[in-house]
């Protein structure tokens, strides 16, 4: 029960701060009490991300359990969720993808009257399906629980790179444009991810779990 409360409250505060701060600071600087309007929507996940790792950070250091074994576990069924809420976006008809002449093209009720990528159907397959699978294997079929950080590397460098090519099809947020060599702020928050997710992964060997 406590690690959902952390769980819960890592999300909502994260990815909305992570909204705020990365995509529509100069509008909630002029409008700061609607930073409070979550019912509006406007949510990150890199922010809710990075909620999540300081929570659960805090939930470790509060029972004396090591923060890496505990990323480690939770990192396998994450998946699920990011599958079902990527889906959730495609009935809800948002953050809906690039217009497109390819035969895959669906015409969102708020999207205009062009067809675009399904690019949440593309993001459940490759966040959601793909990695699973491949942190499934890993948990079940390896030996990479006996070392801190390897699953949860995979799961940040996975969902890193599955965003960041995904963000290719996607549409990106109105306010926010195109940005730094025509990325997306999607495609630049994921790349930290990438490189924190690999040096885990890299540096695990020295992390033995006993």
């Amino acid at each position: 029960d406590d690690l959902v409360f952390y769980g819960v409250w890592g999300v909502i505060l994260g990815g909305r701060l992570g909204y705020v701060l990365f995509y529509n600071l100069s509008h909630y600087m002029h409008n700061p009490v609607e930073v409070l309007h979550i019912w509006q929507g406007g949510m990150s996940f890199h922010g809710g991300f990075t909620g999540v790792l300081v929570a659960f950070y805090l939930f470790a250091r509060k029972y004396k359990l090591k923060w890496l074994s505990v990323m480690d576990l939770l990192a396998v069924p994450t998946p699920i969720g990011l599958f079902l809420g990527r889906c959730a976006n495609f009935v809800n008809g948002e953050l809906y993808g690039r217009v497109t002449e390819s035969p895959l093209g669906v015409v969102f009720p708020r999207g205009g009257v062009l067809p675009r990528h399904p690019s949440q159907l593309y993001e459940a397959g490759m966040e959601g399906l793909l990695l699973g699978v491949v942190l499934w294997y890993l948990a079940t079929k390896t030996k990479a629980l006996n070392y801190n950080g390897i699953i949860g590397g995979v799961f940040v460098a996975g969902y890193g790179l599955a965003r960041f090519v995904v963000e290719f099809f996607r549409e990106p947020d109105a306010q926010l444009g195109f940005l730094t060599f025509g990325l997306t702020m999607g495609q630049i928050l994921s790349l930290p991810m990438i490189a924190v997710g690999a040096w885990l992964v890299w540096s695990a060997r020295g992390r033995v779990n006993v």
